[in-house]
C-alpha cells in the first residue's frame, strides 16, 4: 500500500513539473519593449505564425516565442558553442569545452558581429530582447522555464540562467558549420591509412566520382566557367587517382596512425548538434513549370541530419502586416531555435532549399614546434597563445592553454595525450622521424556574413536578389536550389572555398596534410563568387542535388573529390525524368512520393554476385536447425532472387528481403574491411563503400577480400560472399526467428528520439522515459532517397561474428520534409521530425513523429487568410502603451 501511495505521489509531482513550464499560447501578454501589438497564431501542431508592424517587433516576438517552446535547447546549444558545457552538466562537459575553446567559435563570432549589416545586428538584438522578455517572466524559477533544469538540479544545484545575447545566436552558426564541414575526416583517415596500404588498396576505398557513373548536379551545358584564374582551377590530371605510400617500417606506420588518431580523438569529443558522419546530407530538387501539373515550379527539400530530441528544426512564420522597405518580411519555413529569421522555406515570391555541398574547406598542417615557436620558411615564429578557464559545475576549474599558428589552432593540444602521439608522420608521403603538432585551417574560423545571408534570403524576390543573398552565405558551403512564382528555377553554389596548392604531386589540394613550415601551401584566398557554379532556367527544366558532384565542366574551381557518390541523385533523377518523359507532368503528390522512395540503387549489383555463388560446399550442421547449413542459407538467398529492391519497414515480401540484404551487407563489410581497419575508421555502409564493393566485385583476388580474423586462411571473393550469406542467415534466425516470414526491416531498422542531455544510458531509466521517445521502425536506409541511415560498423567497431541488435539503429534521417508549390503557396506541405515544442509535457513534443515516419505531410498555410483559418490558438503580445 505504501509503495502504491509513493508511486502515486511521484506521478502527481511529475505531472505538475511537466506542466509547470508549458508556455501561455493564447490570450494576451504585455511586453514593455514592443512598439505595437504582435499577433501569434498557432495551428494544431503548435507552429507559430507571427504578425507585426515593424521588423524590431517581429524579431523580438520571434525570440519570445522560440524561448517559450525551446529555451532549454537554446541554453544547451549556447553552452556547447561557447565552450561552457561543463557549467551546465558538470565534468562530463569538460572534453567538449576543451575542443570548442581551442577552436574558438565564440571568439570568431565576437569578431564577426560588428562586421554584419546594421539591420542584421538590429534583428539579432531584437531577438535577444524577446528571449530575455520570456526569461524575465519566469520569476527566477528555472522550473518555470523547462523541466530539464529541476532534473539537473538534483545533481548540480544552483544553476542560474543567464540573459540571452546576439552573440549566443551568432555562435550557433559556427556549430552548424562545424558539423557540415565535409572532408576533414577523410583527410585524417587517409593520412593514417596511407602508411599501411598500397596505392591501389587506398584508391579502392576512396573511389573517384566518375567511376560510379552517377549524374552531376549541372551538366557542361548548364554551366561552364567563363574564365580560369591562376591557382583556383585544376587541370584534369590532378583529378586522377590519389597517391599513396607503403612503408615497411611498422614503427613509422604506427607513429603516423597515432598522430592523426590523437587529433581525431580530440575532434570527436564534440557532441553532434546538427549531425556528422554516415548519412549526413540532404535531398533537394526543383522542377520547372513546363513539367508540372500546376504550371509553376515545385521544390522539395529534406535535409538528412542527426536524430535528436527535440528535433533540429523549429517551424515558424514571420510576417510584416504591411511589407515595406523597413519591414520587408513575409516568410515562413524552418529555422533553428536561438537564431532569428528563416533558414529554409519560402516567402511570397521565391522558395529555396539546401543540401550540403561537401566542399573541402578545412586543411590540416603539420607544424615543427620548438618550445614557444614554430618553423615558417626557415625562421622561428612565435606561437599565438592564450589561457582560458573552464568552470565546472560541482567541480574544480580547469585551466587550458590554446596555441595557434598562422594556419589556425593547434588541435593536437586538445587532449592530454596529444603531445605524446605526435611522434612520426608523413611529409609529402615520405616517412619522418620528427615530432609534429597539427593545426587546423577551416573557413568557419574566418569572420563572415552568413547571418546577413539568412535575412537576405528571407526578403529576396527574384534570382538576382537570391544570388546576392547567396554571395553572403560563407559557411557551411551549400548547394542552393531556387524557384519563384514567376516560373523560374535555378541553382547556386555559395560559400568560402579556399584556393591553395597541393603538397603532394598528382593529388588534389587538401587530400593529405601539408607541411606548415612551407608557406607555398598556405591558403591564397577564396574562389571569387562569380566563378562558382550556378544555373538559371537550365535546359533540362529541373535541378537535382543530393550531395553529389556539382559539375563535370573542366576549368572550374576545385571544390572537392570527396562527394557523396550519387546513388540518391541517380534515383531522384531517374524518377523525375521518367515522369516528364513524353510530355508527362510532375504533381505535388509525385514530389512527396519521391521523397519516400526506398529503392536501393546498389542492391542489384551485389545481389547479382550473391546469386552466382556456389553454396554446395557449405555442409556443416547448425545446432539451431534440422537441415544442412547450405540448404538453410539457400532458403535465405532465394529471397533476394525476386526482390524489387525496395526497403519498406513492414513484413511485406520486400520488407523481409530488405532485412536479409542489409544483414548480408553488414557481414560483407565486416569480412572485407572491418576485420582490419581501425575501429574508428571502419566501413559504415555509405555510398563510398557501395562504390568500393562494386569495384571489388570485379577483382576476385583483391587483398581486401581476405578475412584477417581467420589467420592461416586467405579468402577470395566468392568465399567471402558465401560467408556473408551464411552469417546473415544465422544472425536473423537468432534475432528475429527461423522462419523468414517473421522478419521485417522495420523490426531491425528503428529510430529512438533521445534527449542530448538526459537521454543517454548514464541517466536513470525513469528520467530517460520522460524525455526520450521510440523506438519506431523506419523504411529506407543508407544512400537511399528516404535516407534513414545506419552505421554498418555498429557502435563498438568489429563485432568478430557477434550479432549486435543495435547495428541497424537509425543514426541520421530526414530532419524535415517540405514540398513548396510556387503556383499556390498555401498548397505547400511540410512536416517536422518530432514536434515543434521542446517541452516533454507538451502535446507538440512529438506530435509530428508518426506522420513523419509514415511519410505524411501537413498543410503549410502561407497567406494571412490561410494562417487564420488554420489557427488553433491566438496570442497577442502587447506593448505597455497599448490600451
Amino acid at each position: 500500500m505504501l509503495l502504491v501511495l509513493l508511486l502515486g505521489l511521484v506521478a502527481v509531482v511529475g505531472t505538475a513539473l511537466l506542466r509547470q513550464s508549458l508556455p501561455q499560447t493564447s490570450g494576451r501578454i504585455q511586453l514593455d519593449g514592443l512598439g505595437g501589438d504582435v499577433t501569434v497564431y498557432r495551428d494544431g501542431r503548435g507552429v507559430p505564425q507571427i504578425y507585426a508592424d515593424s521588423a524590431d517587433d517581429l524579431f523580438r516576438a520571434q525570440g519570445y516565442v522560440a524561448a517559450q517552446d525551446r529555451f532549454f535547447e537554446m541554453d544547451f546549444r549556447r553552452h556547447v558553442t561557447a565552450g561552457r558545457l561543463a557549467e551546465l552538466v558538470g565534468s562530463a562537459g569538460v572534453a567538449t569545452d576543451r575542443v570548442v575553446r581551442t577552436l574558438g567559435w565564440r571568439r570568431v563570432a565576437e569578431q564577426e558581429l560588428p562586421k554584419l549589416a546594421p539591420s542584421t545586428r538590429a534583428y539579432l538584438s531584437a531577438y535577444a530582447d524577446g528571449v530575455n522578455d520570456y526569461l524575465a517572466r519566469s520569476g527566477g524559477d528555472n522550473a518555470n522555464v523547462s523541466l530539464e533544469y529541476p532534473v539537473l538540479a538534483q545533481r548540480l544545484p544552483g544553476y542560474t540562467i543567464e540573459r540571452w545575447s546576439a552573440l549566443d545566436s551568432l555562435t550557433w552558426l559556427k556549430a552548424m558549420a562545424w558539423d557540415l564541414r565535409a572532408n576533414y575526416d577523410d583527410e585524417l583517415a587517409r593520412a593514417r591509412l596511407g602508411t599501411s596500404y598500397s596505392q591501389a588498396q587506398l584508391k579502392l576505398i576512396y573511389p573517384d566520382y566518375a567511376s560510379t557513373g552517377h549524374p552531376s548536379i549541372l551538366s557542361p551545358q548548364d554551366w561552364s566557367p567563363r574564365t580560369t584564374s591562376a591557382g583556383s582551377a585544376l587541370p584534369s590530371a590532378l583529378l586522377a587517382a590519389p597517391a599513396a605510400v607503403t612503408t615497411g617500417d611498422p614503427a613509422v606506420a604506427a607513429g603516423a596512425s597515432d598522430l592523426y588518431a590523437g587529433v581525431q580523438q580530440a575532434l570527436d569529443a564534440l557532441p553532434t548538434l546538427v549531425g556528422h558522419g554516415e548519412g549526413i546530407g540532404s535531398n533537394s530538387w526543383v522542377v520547372g513549370g513546363a513539367h508540372t501539373t500546376t504550371g509553376k515550379p515545385l521544390l522539395a527539400n529534406d535535409p538528412h541530419l542527426a536524430v535528436t530530441m527535440p528535433g533540429i528544426w523549429y517551424q515558424t512564420g514571420l510576417h510584416c502586416r504591411t511589407v515595406s522597405a523597413t519591414c520587408p518580411f513575409d516568410v515562413s519555413g524552418f529555422t533553428f531555435a536561438g537564431l532569428p529569421g528563416v533558414v529554409i522555406g519560402h516567402n511570397q515570391k521565391i522558395s529555396w532549399g539546401f543540401t550540403n555541398l561537401g566542399a573541402d574547406v578545412s586543411d590540416f598542417y603539420l607544424e615543427k614546434v620548438t618550445d614557444g615557436s614554430y618553423l615558417r620558411d626557415g625562421k622561428q615564429v612565435p606561437l599565438t597563445t592564450r589561457t582560458e578557464t573552464i568552470k565546472v559545475a560541482g567541480g574544480q576549474d580547469v585551466p587550458i592553454t590554446v596555441r595557434s599558428t598562422v594556419h589556425g589552432p593547434v588541435v593536437s593540444d586538445v587532449v592530454d595525450s596529444a603531445a605524446a602521439v605526435g611522434r612520426k608522420a608523413l611529409v609529402r608521403l615520405t616517412p619522418q622521424q620528427d615530432t609534429y603538432a597539427v593545426s587546423l585551417a577551416w573557413t568557419g574560423l574566418v569572420p563572415s556574413t552568413t547571418a546577413d545571408a539568412i535575412f537576405a534570403l528571407d526578403r529576396a524576390t527574384d534570382f538576382p536578389s537570391f544570388q546576392a543573398a547567396a554571395k553572403l552565405f560563407a559557411v557551411p558551403a551549400q548547394n542552393l536550389v531556387y524557384a519563384d512564382t514567376a516560373g523560374h528555377i535555378g541553382y547556386q553554389t555559395p560559400g568560402l572555398i579556399p584556393v591553395r596548392a597541393t603538397s603532394v604531386p598528382n593529388t588534389v589540394p587538401g587530400y593529405w596534410p601539408a607541411p606548415g613550415w612551407d608557406s607555398a601551401y598556405d591558403w591564397k584566398g577564396y574562389v571569387a563568387f562569380d566563378r562558382l557554379p550556378y544555373a538559371y532556367d537550365p535546359p533540362a527544366g529541373y535541378v537535382v542535388t543530393a550531395n553529389n558532384q556539382v559539375t563535370t565542366a573542366r576549368g572550374g574551381p576545385f571544390l572537392t573529390t570527396d562527394w557523396d557518390l550519387g546513388y540518391r541523385a541517380d534515383r531522384i533523377t531517374t524518377m523525375v525524368t521518367a515522369r516528364i518523359a513524353g510530355g508527362g507532368k510532375v504533381s505535388p503528390d509525385d514530389m512527396r512520393s519521391m521523397q519516400l522512395d526506398t529503392t536501393n540503387e546498389f542492391a542489384p549489383v551485389l545481389v547479382k554476385a550473391l546469386l552466382s555463388v556456389d553454396l554446395s560446399s557449405t555442409v556443416e550442421e547448425d545446432p539451431t536447425t534440422d537441415v544442412a547449413l547450405a540448404q538453410f542459407t539457400e532458403q535465405g538467398r532465394q529471397l533476394l532472387a525476386d526482390w524489387d529492391w525496395t526497403q519498406p519497414a513492414d513484413k511485406s515480401k520486400a520488407g523481409i528481403r530488405a532485412a536479409y540484404f542489409n544483414a548480408v551487407w553488414v557481414r560483407l563489410l565486416q569480412y572485407t574491411f572491418n576485420d582490419e581497419l581501425p575501429t574508428d575508421l571502419q566501413a559504415n555502409g555509405s555510398s563510398r563503400w557501395m562504390a568500393a564493393v562494386t569495384a571489388l566485385l570485379q577483382q576476385p583476388n583483391n587483398p581486401w577480400w581476405d578475412d584477417k580474423q581467420t589467420p592461416g586462411v586467405v579468402e577470395s571473393r566468392d568465399e567471402i560472399l558465401k560467408k556473408a550469406l551464411v552469417g546473415a542467415r544465422l544472425d536473423l534466425t537468432r534475432h528475429l526467428g527461423k522462419d523468414p516470414v517473421t522478419w521485417s526491416w522495420g523490426e531491425l531498422h528503428q529510430v529512438t528520439f533521445r534527449s542530448q542531455v538526459l537521454g543517454g544510458d548514464a541517466v536513470p531509466w525513469y528520467v530517460r522515459a520522460i524525455f526520450n521517445r521510440g523506438p519506431i521502425g523506419l523504411p529506407g536506409g543508407s544512400s537511399i532517397v528516404d535516407a534513414n541511415g545506419y552505421n554498418a560498423a555498429g557502435k563498438s567497431g568489429t563485432r568478430a561474428g557477434a550479432f549486435d541488435s543495435s547495428t541497424f539503429d537509425v543514426t541520421s534521417a530526414p530532419s524535415m520534409r517540405m514540398v513548396v508549390d510556387l503556383g499556390d503557396l498555401d498548397a505547400s506541405t511540410w512536416v517536422n521530425q518530432s514536434g515543434n515544442s521542446g517541452h516533454a509535457g507538451s502535446p507538440h513534443y512529438v506530435d509530428q513523429a508518426d506522420a513523419w515516419a509514415e511519410g505524411r505531410q501537413y498543410p503549410w498555410p502561407s497567406s494571412e487568410a490561410a494562417v487564420k483559418a488554420a489557427a488553433d490558438q491566438t496570442l497577442t503580445l502587447s506593448s505597455s502603451r497599448t490600451p
